[in-house]
């Protein structure tokens, strides 16, 4: 698979939540950059943050674009995340199911055809805004 190719199936498992699929894109090593978090590294790391995320969060990408370096060692996306907060998430104001709608970005580093790294960008103060209101 190219860079571009690998990154769209790595989204296509997360909209899917096959989370098999999904971690089986990571390199085990992988850099995981948490946004406004700190960096978590390995791929067991990475199956946790996603277990507290699914548990948290239903999320569904939207408008998905993505770009890779010609010599496929990077590559991003930008997207639209549609999300219902599910249960309370520590520090985060208390969920009740409500429903947001947030531009997104990540970017990647692939070896050996995995995702070796990621980090993700959206607007933390948006979000809170959305949910808290």
């Amino acid at each position: 698979m190219t860079a571009a190719e690998t990154i769209r199936a790595y989204y296509d498992a997360f909209n899917r939540q096959d989370m098999d699929a999904f971690l089986a894109l990571l390199h085990d090593e992988v850099v995981h950059d948490i946004n406004q978090g700190e960096r978590q590294t390995g791929k067991a790391a990475f199956a946790s943050f996603m277990d507290h995320m699914n548990r948290c969060y239903r999320e569904n990408l939207t408008e998905m674009v993505i770009m890779a370096s010609a010599d496929g060692k990077r590559a991003s996306a930008e997207f639209i995340v549609n999300g219902e907060y599910l249960v309370t998430d520590e520090g985060l104001p208390e969920a009740n199911g409500q429903k947001y709608v947030l531009p997104a970005g990540a970017f990647f580093d692939l070896k050996e055809g995995k995702v070796s790294r990621v980090t993700n960008y959206y607007n933390l103060n948006d979000w809170i805004a959305q949910v808290g209101a």
